[in-house]
Parts: C-alpha cells; sequence; structure tokens
C-alpha cells in the first residue's frame, strides 16, 4: 500500500485537484491521508467528492483534536469533541465508517486511555473501522494500544529525520503497528529542488521553520549530493530514492508524500519501481547518516506537541 497527503499550502483550484486525485487512484494510488483541521474543512469535502467513484477501491484517513480558535490550532483532545468532529468528518468525506481515525495530537490535559476507549466505542458502532495516533510519545502508544489496539501510528520520517529509529520504530514492530511517515520528502527538500536561492510564498509554513533558513537550506545540501549520486546510479530523481529508501526500510511503513501536480504524483509513484541490494542501502544508510543535519524539524512552539 502507498499513499498521499492532501492538505498543506495555499489552496489550489478545487476541479484541479478532484481530476488529480482521481488520476492518482487511475495510476494505483490506494491510501489518502486528510484531517478536519486541513482547510479547515476544505480538505476532507474535497477527497469526499473526488473519490466518491471509488469508494470501494481506496482508503482514507483523517484526524480529530485540533480545533482552529482565532486563526491558531489549539490541540483539544476532549471526548465530546471527538464524537463531534467524527460526524463531521463522516459526512464531509460521505462515507459511511472512516477507515483510519487519528488523534491528531496527544492532549496531555485527556487520558490517553480515554481516548482509546471512546475509540473502541466508535468502532463498535461502525463509524470508524481503525484507529491511530499521530505524532505520540512511545509509552503514549504503549498505553493507547493496551486498551484499543492500534492501526498506525504516523509521524515524521525521511532521510534527514531519522528520530524514529530510535524507539518508535522498535515499538511499533514490537507491538504490531503499521508507520505512516508523513513529509516523506522533508516537505520538498529531498527533491533536490530548493537551494538557498528558494522563496516561498507568503503563506507558506515553512517560511516559519528552523530547517528553512537560507543557513539551513545551504548547509544541509551535502545530504542532497548523497541522495543525487544514487539517483544517477539508479537512473531515478533524488525524489524516487529518498521514497524507495523508505519502503526499503519495513514493509509495514506506508509514506504518504503530498503533492498538486501530475507529473510529481507520477513520479513518487516511480518509486515503487526503484530496488536496493543489500549493499546500496547501507551505503545509503551509512553516507546519509554522516550528513550532520542543521536545524530542527519544528519550531519550539510546534515540537510541544510533538511526541508526548
Amino acid at each position: 500500500m502507498h499513499g498521499h497527503e492532501f492538505c498543506h499550502g495555499a489552496l489550489p483550484d478545487q476541479k484541479q485537484m478532484v481530476k488529480l486525485l482521481q488520476a492518482a487512484v487511475e495510476n494505483g494510488e490506494t491510501f489518502f491521508d486528510t484531517a478536519e483541521v486541513y482547510g479547515p474543512f476544505t480538505s476532507e469535502s474535497l477527497l469526499g467528492k473526488a473519490l466518491a467513484p471509488y469508494k470501494d477501491k481506496v482508503t482514507i484517513a483523517t484526524k480529530c483534536g485540533i480545533r482552529i480558535e482565532n486563526g491558531k490550532q489549539i490541540v483539544d483532545g476532549n471526548i465530546t469533541g471527538i464524537q463531534e468532529s467524527v460526524e463531521g468528518s463522516l459526512q464531509r468525506l460521505g462515507v459511511d465508517a472512516i477507515d483510519l481515525y487519528y488523534l491528531h495530537r496527544v492532549d496531555p490535559n485527556v487520558p490517553i486511555e480515554d481516548v482509546a476507549y471512546k475509540m473502541g466505542q466508535l468502532k463498535k458502532a461502525g463509524k470508524i473501522k481503525h484507529w491511530g495516533l499521530s505524532e505520540a510519545g512511545v509509552q503514549t502508544i504503549r498505553k493507547a494500544h493496551g486498551v484499543e489496539p492500534l492501526a498506525a501510528v504516523e509521524s515524521e520520517y525521511s532521510l534527514w529525520t531519522r528520530e524514529p529509529e530510535q524507539e518508535l520504530l522498535p515499538t511499533l514492530e514490537s507491538l504490531g503497528i503499521g508507520f505512516v511517515p508523513f513529509s516523506p520528502l522533508g516537505k520538498g527538500y529531498l527533491t533536490g529542488k530548493i537551494t538557498a536561492a528558494t522563496e516561498f510564498s507568503k503563506g507558506d509554513g515553512r517560511n516559519n521553520l528552523p530547517r528553512f533558513t537560507q543557513h539551513a537550506i545551504a548547509a544541509n545540501q551535502q545530504l542532497i549530493k548523497v541522495i543525487s549520486e544514487f539517483a544517477t546510479a539508479k537512473q531515478a530523481t533524488p525524489a524516487q530514492i529518498a521514497l524507495a529508501w523508505l519502503l526499503a526500510q519495513k514493509p509495514w511503513i506506508v509514506p504518504i508524500p503530498g503533492t498538486t501536480k501530475l507529473n510529481r504524483l507520477k513520479e513518487n509513484l516511480g518509486a515503487l519501481k526503484v530496488k536496493f541490494t543489500d549493499t546500496e542501502l547501507t551505503q545509503l544508510n551509512q553516507l546519509s547518516k554522516q550528513v550532520k543535519i542543521t536545524g530542527n524539524r519544528y519550531s519550539a512552539e510546534l515540537a510541544k506537541r510533538a511526541g508526548r
């Protein structure tokens, strides 16, 4: 299974996006990731509209637990809110049951056991089929899984964000939980197309991330060099190398690159054809690990919401 995330940045033209999503299914895409808060609400409605003809062919994941207050995102995992969110998402997506329902961020004020119990009730009621956690810490994952087994955990993982390898991946493997890496292309950086001269548009979230300052962009080009050499050797693009590397880590990893362009969608799917020998994989692991990455993946404020 392989997937696409559909969310960030300025809102593209709706008709074009419907076409793109339908083209994704026609090209073999099966798994789509969205959230109530993307848009807010517009992403779910668009996905529901685009995928209506393919309901039996696709798996849709969405999320609850973040609400918008005065234009700011607030982490809120209260159980009543989750119930309201489920009903809203079902309606916008136009489905009878949500395939995979994530708690978008862990709310330290709501015991995760209570959320897990609620998700179990939603499963019994036929509102959701599976549930997951996003950006959660391993202790939280264990506690939640003990109450209502988790199908998946979503977090950032890529050639320049390797933290999950320390604790998260071994935990998920031992519990039999799937892993969905978001930003598998490093929010575009690992495609090799972003340089110190790149200017992001005003509303682009990358403007506020430490890893996307001009200094960090220039300093991290060393990693692009490593990836590009493999791309040349394998007759692939840097993006395909980055995705193929993720797919080669574990069979239960489903990356969700995001795109608004058909040629990029096809390029991403082309990563499925890139296969590494054990030697190549070891080499890519070692060479990429030797590059010291400059800049944190999150600003201090965003970091507070992850890994709880």
